[in-house]
Protein backbone atom coordinates (compact mmCIF):
# COMPACT_ATOMS: atom_id res chain seq x y z
CA UNK A 1 0.00 0.00 0.00
CA UNK A 2 1.45 3.57 -1.11
CA UNK A 3 1.33 5.80 1.69
CA UNK A 4 3.90 8.61 0.57
CA UNK A 5 3.15 11.28 -1.57
CA UNK A 6 5.39 11.21 -4.71
CA UNK A 7 5.24 14.56 -6.88
CA UNK A 8 6.00 13.67 -10.84
CA UNK A 9 6.93 17.22 -12.31
CA UNK A 10 9.91 18.18 -14.77
CA UNK A 11 9.61 21.57 -12.70
CA UNK A 12 11.48 22.70 -9.47
CA UNK A 13 9.69 25.15 -6.85
CA UNK A 14 11.97 28.66 -7.87
CA UNK A 15 11.23 32.37 -7.32
CA UNK A 16 9.05 32.66 -4.03
CA UNK A 17 8.11 29.48 -4.41
CA UNK A 18 10.69 27.71 -1.78
CA UNK A 19 9.96 30.07 0.61
CA UNK A 20 5.71 30.22 0.13
CA UNK A 21 5.94 26.52 0.44
CA UNK A 22 8.22 26.35 4.13
CA UNK A 23 6.05 29.20 5.49
CA UNK A 24 3.10 26.99 4.59
CA UNK A 25 4.60 24.13 6.14
CA UNK A 26 5.60 25.37 9.16
CA UNK A 27 2.23 26.82 9.60
CA UNK A 28 0.27 23.87 9.38
CA UNK A 29 2.66 21.95 11.49
CA UNK A 30 2.26 24.94 14.66
CA UNK A 31 -1.38 24.46 14.22
CA UNK A 32 -2.20 27.58 12.65
CA UNK A 33 -6.30 27.73 11.85
CA UNK A 34 -5.88 29.51 8.74
CA UNK A 35 -3.32 30.99 6.17
CA UNK A 36 -3.42 32.20 2.46
CA UNK A 37 -1.46 31.78 -0.35
CA UNK A 38 -1.58 34.77 -2.53
CA UNK A 39 -0.33 35.03 -6.07
CA UNK A 40 -1.69 36.15 -9.71
CA UNK A 41 -3.08 33.61 -12.29
CA UNK A 42 -0.45 31.23 -13.75
CA UNK A 43 2.17 32.07 -10.62
CA UNK A 44 2.33 28.11 -9.76
CA UNK A 45 -0.23 28.24 -6.82
CA UNK A 46 -1.45 24.47 -7.15
CA UNK A 47 2.18 23.49 -7.95
CA UNK A 48 2.99 25.08 -4.23
CA UNK A 49 0.01 23.44 -2.76
CA UNK A 50 0.91 20.18 -4.06
CA UNK A 51 4.43 20.39 -2.73
CA UNK A 52 2.93 21.36 0.52
CA UNK A 53 0.91 18.53 0.39
CA UNK A 54 3.98 16.45 -0.04
CA UNK A 55 5.82 18.00 2.38
CA UNK A 56 3.11 17.23 5.00
CA UNK A 57 2.50 13.98 3.79
CA UNK A 58 -1.15 14.01 5.18
CA UNK A 59 -4.57 12.90 4.04
CA UNK A 60 -6.05 16.81 1.92
CA UNK A 61 -9.33 17.81 1.49
CA UNK A 62 -9.64 20.60 -1.54
CA UNK A 63 -12.77 22.73 -1.27
CA UNK A 64 -13.91 24.36 -4.27
CA UNK A 65 -16.83 26.80 -4.73
CA UNK A 66 -17.92 25.03 -8.42
CA UNK A 67 -17.89 22.11 -9.81
CA UNK A 68 -15.61 23.38 -13.26
CA UNK A 69 -12.77 24.43 -10.81
CA UNK A 70 -13.41 21.29 -8.88
CA UNK A 71 -12.89 19.52 -12.07
CA UNK A 72 -9.69 21.95 -13.25
CA UNK A 73 -7.88 21.68 -9.66
CA UNK A 74 -8.50 17.59 -9.63
CA UNK A 75 -7.07 16.98 -13.29
CA UNK A 76 -4.04 19.28 -12.44
CA UNK A 77 -3.30 17.45 -9.22
CA UNK A 78 -4.04 14.26 -10.68
CA UNK A 79 -1.00 15.20 -13.02
CA UNK A 80 1.28 16.30 -9.55
CA UNK A 81 0.13 12.73 -7.73
CA UNK A 82 -0.08 9.98 -10.42
CA UNK A 83 0.61 7.38 -8.05
CA UNK A 84 -1.35 8.55 -5.28
CA UNK A 85 -4.76 8.51 -5.06
CA UNK A 86 -6.37 11.67 -5.78
CA UNK A 87 -10.31 11.77 -5.97
CA UNK A 88 -13.37 14.38 -6.89
CA UNK A 89 -16.00 14.49 -4.62
CA UNK A 90 -19.19 16.56 -5.95
CA UNK A 91 -22.84 16.29 -6.45
CA UNK A 92 -23.56 13.84 -9.00
CA UNK A 93 -27.27 14.91 -10.04
CA UNK A 94 -27.21 16.96 -13.79
CA UNK A 95 -30.85 17.74 -13.03
CA UNK A 96 -32.82 17.62 -9.55
CA UNK A 97 -36.42 18.70 -9.11
CA UNK A 98 -37.56 18.18 -5.14
CA UNK A 99 -40.81 17.18 -5.07
CA UNK A 100 -43.75 20.00 -4.05
CA UNK A 101 -47.50 19.64 -3.19
CA UNK A 102 -50.03 22.61 -4.07
CA UNK A 103 -52.97 21.66 -1.22
CA UNK A 104 -55.07 24.46 -2.47
CA UNK A 105 -55.85 21.82 -5.88
CA UNK A 106 -54.54 18.74 -3.65
CA UNK A 107 -51.57 18.35 -6.23
CA UNK A 108 -48.78 16.51 -5.93
CA UNK A 109 -45.29 17.13 -8.30
CA UNK A 110 -42.84 13.77 -8.37
CA UNK A 111 -39.44 14.27 -7.12
CA UNK A 112 -37.35 14.03 -10.52
CA UNK A 113 -33.97 13.52 -11.00
CA UNK A 114 -30.69 12.39 -12.75
CA UNK A 115 -27.97 10.72 -11.62
CA UNK A 116 -24.19 11.56 -13.63
CA UNK A 117 -23.09 7.71 -13.17
CA UNK A 118 -19.70 8.61 -13.93
CA UNK A 119 -19.72 11.23 -11.05
CA UNK A 120 -21.45 8.75 -8.84
CA UNK A 121 -18.52 6.14 -9.31
CA UNK A 122 -15.89 9.18 -8.47
CA UNK A 123 -17.92 9.72 -5.65
CA UNK A 124 -17.45 6.12 -4.33
CA UNK A 125 -13.90 5.70 -5.45
CA UNK A 126 -13.41 8.32 -2.96
CA UNK A 127 -15.33 7.22 -0.26
CA UNK A 128 -13.29 3.47 -0.55
CA UNK A 129 -9.77 5.73 -0.87
CA UNK A 130 -10.45 7.39 2.51
CA UNK A 131 -11.39 4.09 4.41
CA UNK A 132 -8.45 2.16 2.97
CA UNK A 133 -6.49 3.36 5.50
CA UNK A 134 -3.71 4.76 2.78
CA UNK A 135 -2.88 7.84 4.07
CA UNK A 136 -2.00 9.35 0.66
CA UNK A 137 -5.18 10.82 -0.88
CA UNK A 138 -6.30 13.56 -1.60
CA UNK A 139 -9.76 14.58 -2.32
CA UNK A 140 -11.13 17.65 -4.61
CA UNK A 141 -14.68 18.74 -3.54
CA UNK A 142 -17.29 21.10 -4.01
CA UNK A 143 -19.27 22.24 -1.04
CA UNK A 144 -21.22 18.70 -1.75
CA UNK A 145 -18.78 16.96 0.82
CA UNK A 146 -20.15 18.98 3.85
CA UNK A 147 -23.56 17.02 3.27
CA UNK A 148 -24.29 14.12 4.94
CA UNK A 149 -23.67 11.03 2.89
CA UNK A 150 -24.61 8.32 5.64
CA UNK A 151 -22.59 6.79 8.37
CA UNK A 152 -19.20 5.99 8.08
CA UNK A 153 -19.03 2.82 10.58
CA UNK A 154 -21.48 1.16 8.13
CA UNK A 155 -19.90 1.93 4.91
CA UNK A 156 -16.89 0.40 6.79
CA UNK A 157 -18.99 -2.82 8.40
CA UNK A 158 -20.42 -3.91 4.96
CA UNK A 159 -16.53 -3.48 3.15
CA UNK A 160 -15.38 -6.90 3.44
CA UNK A 161 -11.98 -8.93 2.06
CA UNK A 162 -11.54 -11.59 -0.17
CA UNK A 163 -8.15 -13.80 0.11
CA UNK A 164 -6.85 -16.49 -2.16
CA UNK A 165 -6.80 -19.86 -0.76
CA UNK A 166 -9.56 -19.41 2.08
CA UNK A 167 -12.76 -21.41 2.62
CA UNK A 168 -15.73 -19.27 2.04
CA UNK A 169 -18.68 -20.93 0.27
CA UNK A 170 -19.81 -19.29 -2.67
CA UNK A 171 -23.33 -18.38 -0.87
CA UNK A 172 -21.84 -16.66 1.48
CA UNK A 173 -19.70 -14.14 -0.97
CA UNK A 174 -23.04 -13.67 -2.73
CA UNK A 175 -24.72 -13.05 0.54
CA UNK A 176 -21.84 -10.15 1.36
CA UNK A 177 -22.22 -8.71 -2.52
CA UNK A 178 -25.99 -8.59 -1.96
CA UNK A 179 -25.50 -6.36 1.97
CA UNK A 180 -22.92 -4.41 -0.25
CA UNK A 181 -25.56 -3.59 -2.50
CA UNK A 182 -24.45 -4.91 -5.24
CA UNK A 183 -27.57 -6.60 -7.37
CA UNK A 184 -26.82 -9.94 -9.20
CA UNK A 185 -27.61 -9.54 -13.15
CA UNK A 186 -26.34 -12.95 -15.18
CA UNK A 187 -27.06 -10.80 -18.49
CA UNK A 188 -26.23 -7.38 -18.17
CA UNK A 189 -22.21 -7.37 -16.01
CA UNK A 190 -23.39 -3.11 -15.67
CA UNK A 191 -21.14 -1.36 -12.71
CA UNK A 192 -22.32 -2.33 -9.35
CA UNK A 193 -23.70 -5.43 -10.52
CA UNK A 194 -21.99 -9.16 -10.42
CA UNK A 195 -23.42 -12.31 -11.70
CA UNK A 196 -22.53 -16.05 -11.41
CA UNK A 197 -21.28 -18.31 -14.21
CA UNK A 198 -20.61 -22.33 -12.83
CA UNK A 199 -17.69 -21.35 -9.81
CA UNK A 200 -17.15 -18.37 -11.32
CA UNK A 201 -18.43 -15.14 -9.29
CA UNK A 202 -17.92 -11.69 -11.87
CA UNK A 203 -18.13 -8.02 -9.49
CA UNK A 204 -18.73 -5.10 -12.06
CA UNK A 205 -16.96 -2.74 -9.18
CA UNK A 206 -19.40 0.74 -8.34
CA UNK A 207 -16.35 2.66 -7.14
CA UNK A 208 -13.83 1.92 -10.26
CA UNK A 209 -13.53 0.63 -13.83
CA UNK A 210 -12.96 -2.89 -13.19
CA UNK A 211 -14.47 -6.04 -12.89
CA UNK A 212 -13.17 -9.05 -9.89
CA UNK A 213 -13.41 -12.36 -10.53
CA UNK A 214 -13.49 -14.76 -8.25
CA UNK A 215 -13.22 -18.42 -8.80
CA UNK A 216 -13.99 -20.92 -6.43
CA UNK A 217 -12.95 -24.72 -6.56
CA UNK A 218 -14.99 -26.15 -3.72
CA UNK A 219 -15.47 -24.19 -1.19
CA UNK A 220 -12.40 -22.79 -1.50
CA UNK A 221 -11.52 -19.02 -3.16
CA UNK A 222 -8.98 -20.69 -5.83
CA UNK A 223 -8.34 -17.49 -7.80
CA UNK A 224 -8.61 -13.99 -7.54
CA UNK A 225 -8.20 -11.44 -11.02
CA UNK A 226 -8.80 -8.62 -12.29
CA UNK A 227 -9.56 -6.75 -15.91
CA UNK A 228 -10.36 -3.23 -16.80
CA UNK A 229 -14.04 -3.10 -18.43
CA UNK A 230 -12.08 -1.41 -21.49
CA UNK A 231 -9.91 -4.78 -22.08
CA UNK A 232 -11.14 -7.52 -20.41
CA UNK A 233 -8.58 -9.86 -21.63
CA UNK A 234 -5.79 -8.46 -19.50
CA UNK A 235 -6.04 -9.59 -16.08
CA UNK A 236 -3.93 -9.05 -12.88
CA UNK A 237 -3.44 -11.44 -10.34
CA UNK A 238 -3.88 -10.80 -6.62
CA UNK A 239 -3.82 -12.62 -3.33
CA UNK A 240 -6.71 -10.59 -1.72
CA UNK A 241 -9.05 -7.81 -2.82
CA UNK A 242 -11.56 -5.79 -1.00
CA UNK A 243 -14.59 -4.66 -2.10
CA UNK A 244 -16.43 -1.81 -1.39
CA UNK A 245 -20.37 -1.11 -1.37
CA UNK A 246 -22.05 -0.38 -4.22
CA UNK A 247 -23.48 2.46 -2.52
CA UNK A 248 -22.57 5.61 -0.01
CA UNK A 249 -25.73 5.42 1.42
CA UNK A 250 -25.81 1.83 3.19
CA UNK A 251 -26.83 0.80 6.71
CA UNK A 252 -27.37 -1.39 9.02
CA UNK A 253 -30.55 -3.66 9.15
CA UNK A 254 -31.06 -2.60 12.88
CA UNK A 255 -30.19 0.91 12.15
CA UNK A 256 -33.31 0.46 9.60
CA UNK A 257 -35.78 -1.17 11.65
CA UNK A 258 -34.98 1.92 14.45
CA UNK A 259 -35.55 4.30 12.01
CA UNK A 260 -38.66 3.30 10.49
CA UNK A 261 -40.09 2.73 13.95
CA UNK A 262 -39.46 6.49 14.71
CA UNK A 263 -40.86 7.56 11.45
CA UNK A 264 -44.27 5.95 12.29
CA UNK A 265 -44.37 7.91 15.80
CA UNK A 266 -44.02 11.32 14.08
CA UNK A 267 -45.67 10.45 11.18
CA UNK A 268 -48.74 9.54 13.74
CA UNK A 269 -47.86 13.01 15.62
CA UNK A 270 -47.75 14.93 12.46
CA UNK A 271 -50.83 13.74 11.06
CA UNK A 272 -52.84 14.62 14.01
CA UNK A 273 -51.28 17.91 14.53
CA UNK A 274 -53.09 18.44 10.93
CA UNK A 275 -56.19 16.94 12.24
CA UNK A 276 -56.26 19.44 15.37
CA UNK A 277 -55.75 22.93 13.29
CA UNK A 278 -58.40 21.66 10.67
CA UNK A 279 -56.27 20.77 7.45
CA UNK A 280 -57.46 17.10 6.76
CA UNK A 281 -56.16 17.41 3.29
CA UNK A 282 -52.51 18.08 4.74
CA UNK A 283 -52.92 15.17 7.05
CA UNK A 284 -54.03 12.23 4.09
CA UNK A 285 -51.58 13.87 1.90
CA UNK A 286 -48.29 13.19 3.94
CA UNK A 287 -50.18 10.08 6.02
CA UNK A 288 -50.04 8.42 2.13
CA UNK A 289 -46.58 9.93 1.30
CA UNK A 290 -44.65 8.72 4.30
CA UNK A 291 -46.76 5.00 4.17
CA UNK A 292 -45.42 4.84 0.77
CA UNK A 293 -42.12 5.35 1.36
CA UNK A 294 -41.59 3.40 4.31
CA UNK A 295 -43.34 0.62 2.30
CA UNK A 296 -39.95 1.04 -0.47
CA UNK A 297 -37.49 1.39 2.49
CA UNK A 298 -39.05 -2.28 4.05
CA UNK A 299 -38.73 -3.86 0.42
CA UNK A 300 -34.99 -2.41 -0.27
CA UNK A 301 -33.72 -3.42 3.15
Amino acid sequence: MVNQFEIESPYQPTGDQPEAIRQLVEGVQQGLPAQTLLGVTGSGKTYTIANVIARLNRPTLILSHNKTLAAQLYSEMKGFFPHNAVEYFVSYYDYYQPEAYIPSTDTYIEKDLSINEEIDRLRLSATAALLSGRKDVVVVSSVSCLYGIGNPQDFSRTCFTVRRGEEMPMDMLLKQLVDAQYIRNDIDLARGKFRVKGDTVDVSLAYADEIVRIEFFGNEVDCISVRDVRDTQRAEQFDTINIYPATIFTTSPERIASAIEQIRLDLANQVMHFQEIGEPLYAKRIEERVKYDLEMIQELG
